[in-house]
């Protein structure tokens, strides 16, 4: 179970609030906003510094958790290393009806024009705050900790449900006025917008763009997607790029990879095509497969996925031209807690779960890419001679003067050398496990040269790092001196 920590002093101090939008942010270190960089393939902070794109999905995080239960979740993912936390307004479990922890709804009458903000409560107070305070406590509580809120709207639930129409309450013209309510309610936020929420999109396209439009004008009084960062979760094993991709409001792609085993249409091959699209925009996997989820929705047949598994898929991810990732574990993101309804059985409650050994282990991918040249990365193939088959699949990606292959299951690779810059390549072998790099040696960057990990086996997997001797680089996971990706001279 999580420790209960946090001290009576931050908790008051957050809830009486900053007496102006400036004095919050000196005081606690808000994040930028984030944009698309300039060569389109990555996301960056408003003043150009890399931005990589660590998720975690508490998608029930603002309506089934207390204050005091998401300021402990916080913390931890922050703490952990993650940059964006994934949470939706109008959630997927009888988010209209079903109040939150404090006995208050989103809505009045289900009416996505008629939010239900009490005039003058007071947010100090938890008998009179409604829906949407506790939505802003949470959503300054994450920023006090670094972390961007990718925030989802509504739930898909709400806008395309074929099984079950009246449960769709948005059209058209509500879901702009809607998107003009939130949009105007979080504009001094660096939120990440994230519309759709698990569905498809067939004949629902415009309600998705007018709640975007919506949002772009209460942010900024006009239709200016300048303004704004969006992007859209899709359904399983979807893409966001399929109805969206050419429309203005998209700033990157999104995809839903899923929670099935590994069959011929792997994450990075979908990684691949969107990477490929024209005009070019970063992707992110907003949803590939859960820790302790069961494997193609199938418990009894597959058994559940562990730490492996996520690891597989999000490297495979980031090293086909992913932007970045998202972590998820089955209990945490619908908060499973006693006395709640389990869906698709969880293995235990979500304050054991927030410390299953696969969300400690994303957050070394990201240090990992941010130990080199972040923006000059691309996907590259060519590294090796024979990229492998199903679950032994090898990923390979390079940048100024680095190269990474990724090993699923620690299979022996022939590397094709002479990719990057330099005479001499360092080689290492990085753990995605533990974190640890450890050198292998220096060779010629000329012909071809087998590389084999460590150890091998399904949970034995390895990244291969060779860098340009010459560039002196960190060990691969450390942070960088100074801010560079170099070294200072050994």
């Amino acid at each position: 179970m999580l420790a209960r920590i946090i001290a009576v002093a931050t908790l008051a101090a957050a809830l009486c609030g900053a007496t102006s939008l400036e004095a919050q942010r000196a005081a606690s270190h808000q994040p930028q906003r984030v944009r698309v960089s300039d060569n389109g393939r990555f996301l960056v902070t408003e003043d150009g510094r890399p931005y990589f794109y660590l998720g975690d999905t508490g998608w029930e995080l603002f309506h089934r958790l207390t204050r005091d239960e998401a300021v402990r979740y916080l913390q931890l993912r922050a703490e952990q290393g993650y940059t964006a936390i994934q949470a939706v307004l109008l959630g997927e479990f009888d988010g209209l009806t079903v109040p939150n922890a404090y006995g208050d709804l989103p809505l009045i009458g289900r009416d996505p024009t008629k939010p239900a903000v009490t005039p003058g409560a007071d947010p100090a107070s938890a008998p009179q705050y409604d829906y949407w305070d506790h939505v802003d406590f949470i959503v300054r509580e994450a920023e006090k900790r670094g972390l961007h809120i990718a925030m989802l709207p509504t739930w898909g639930r709400w806008v395309n449900n074929p099984q079950s129409p009246t449960d769709v309450v948005f059209d058209e013209r509500n879901a702009e006025s809607y998107g003009r309510f939130i949009g105007a309610r979080y504009r001094d936020h660096p939120i990440i917008w994230v519309l759709g929420g698990d569905r498809h999109t067939d004949g629902v396209e415009k309600v998705w763009r007018a709640m975007a439009r919506g949002i772009a004008i209460g942010t900024s009084g006009r239709e200016d997607y300048s303004r704004v960062t969006m992007t859209f979760h899709p359904c399983g094993a979807c893409t966001s790029s399929t109805a969206f991709h050419d429309d203005p409001w998209l700033d990157f792609d999104m995809q839903q990879t899923g929670h099935g085993l590994a069959l011929p249409t792997h994450s990075w091959a979908r990684i691949a095509a969107d990477y490929a699209r024209m005009p070019p925009k970063p992707v992110v996997d907003g949803e590939p497969l859960y820790e302790d989820h069961p494997l193609d929705f199938r418990a009894a047949q597959n058994g559940y996925s562990f730490d492996a598994h996520v690891r597989q898929r999000v490297y495979w991810d980031v090293f086909a031209g992913a932007a970045g990732v998202t972590y998820g574990n089955h209990a945490v993101w619908q908060f499973y807690a006693p006395n709640r309804q389990p869906v698709n059985g969880p293995l235990m409650y979500w304050a054991a779960a927030v410390h299953r050994p696969g969300a400690a282990q994303l957050p070394l991918l990201k240090r990992l890419m941010e130990s080199r040249p972040y923006l000059s990365r691309v996907p590259d193939q060519s590294l090796v001679a024979d990229t492998l088959a199903g679950v032994d699949h090898l990923q390979a990606t390079r940048g100024d003067g680095y190269l990474f292959v990724y090993s699923a299951q620690g299979r022996p690779f022939e590397l094709v050398m002479g990719k990057i810059s330099g005479d001499t390549v360092a080689a290492w072998w990085f753990n995605p496990r533990s974190g640890d790099a450890a050198p292998i040696g220096r060779y010629a960057n000329n012909g071809t040269r087998t590389f084999t990990p460590p150890s091998q086996g399904f949970g034995s997997d390895w990244v291969l790092v060779a860098d340009d001797a010459s560039r002196r680089y960190a060990a691969p996971g450390m942070a960088p001196a100074r801010g560079r990706p170099e070294l200072t001279r050994r």
